[in-house]
């Protein structure tokens, strides 16, 4: 495959110079929609809020609607090309999602499909409201039976992933000169509270395994020698249990001094349509899907690996990129005839 010259690769280089870190993927998608439009689709934005918006675009009434996220994790940086790989924010994670869906629907069009559909959120990478507002306002003609995300997951079907519950914790204490006996402090109370959601068991689900929680941040206090008045953290649990049963849990862990907030949208596991004879696999990250429950019974497929996504040297395979845009093209025309067949 030679260095630069495929259309893949030469698509993919041009979003991933496009910055879109979440919150300012406005240029990128307008780029999208202009690539869309060459594809010769109709195109809709969907405001999610000013200056922000949802990628839809058809043909006819789509059945089966391929589905990725605009938005990239901080920070950016541009692309780099070897015979083997595309380098840059956003080549795999998903930007390399989109080039290959962009391809397939193209092909399909080609040869007379137009039952297919696309859209692109924004926001997944933090809280999901792109595919939040998306699943709150689906109209005609937009009916689809199936929905297939794109993340990196090595080009393997997926059956499962855990769900997502963020969340913060907030300490009160009362500042003061640490040689008194004074308090409570707020970095103790909290550090208390740390441990035993840190030692706690967060259930087991077939198939899918243990629940994990990941501390991702700390602060509070203002020196060494001052009592803290104030701390916080916030963590991140990857969730095998309904979202009620986990903060029911965490409330009973918390320090007299400590209040927990849920942040918006926690889900529970996901479970994803397989294709009949594939091998399929389970993951730990999150993805849109479970905002999603409107459009069809979701697959989650493409190519890439989560353990390049969010890295100083996020890449995808060219090869794999193309193998995987081809598989779109056979898997829609399953979907198809799958739906064919259920509706006679």
């Amino acid at each position: 495959m030679s260095t630069h010259t495929d259309a893949l690769t030469q698509e993919l280089v041009e979003f991933i110079e496009i910055p879109s870190v979440t919150g300012d993927e406005e240029d990128y998608g307008n780029a999208l929609a202009r690539s869309l439009e060459r594809r010769g689709l109709a195109v809709e934005r969907q405001e999610v809020e000013p200056g922000r918006f949802n990628i839809l675009a058809r043909a006819g009434k789509p059945e089966v609607v391929f589905c990725t996220h605009i938005d990239t994790v901080p920070p950016f940086f541009g692309s780099r090309v070897d015979s083997d790989f595309v380098y840059g924010r956003g080549s795999c994670d998903a930007k390399g999602q989109a080039v290959g869906m962009l391809n397939a629907v193209e092909k399909l069009l080609g040869e007379g499909e137009d039952r297919v559909g696309m859209l692109f959120t924004v926001g997944e990478e933090v809280l999901g409201d792109g595919a939040i507002a998306a699943n709150s306002q689906l109209a005609d003609p937009w009916a689809p039976s199936f929905i297939v995300v794109g993340e990196p997951t090595g080009s393997k079907f997926v059956k499962a992933h855990k769900g997502c519950f963020h969340a913060q914790l907030t300490a009160h204490g009362v500042a003061g000169h640490s040689s008194q006996d004074i308090g409570p402090s707020a970095v103790h109370e909290l550090v208390k509270t740390l441990e035993q959601i840190l030692a706690a068991h967060w259930g087991n689900s077939e198939g899918i395994g243990p629940g994990t929680v990941n501390l991702g941040r700390i602060e509070g206090g203002v020196a060494s020698n001052v009592v803290a008045d104030f701390a916080k953290a916030s963590f991140l649990l990857r969730a095998v249990e309904d979202p009620a049963v986990v903060q029911e849990r965490l409330l009973g862990l918390l320090g007299e001094h400590v209040e927990l907030r849920v942040e918006d949208g926690p889900y529970g596991p996901v479970r994803f349509h397989v294709p009949e004879g594939e091998d399929s696999v389970v993951v730990a990250f999150g993805t849109d899907a479970p905002h999603l429950s409107k459009w069809g019974k979701p697959l989650l497929f493409g190519p890439g690996a989560i353990i390049d996504a969010h890295t100083d040297h996020e890449k995808v395979s060219r090869r794999e990129m193309a193998q995987a845009s081809a598989r779109l093209v056979t898997l829609a025309q399953e979907l198809l005839a799958r739906t064919d067949a259920e509706s006679n």
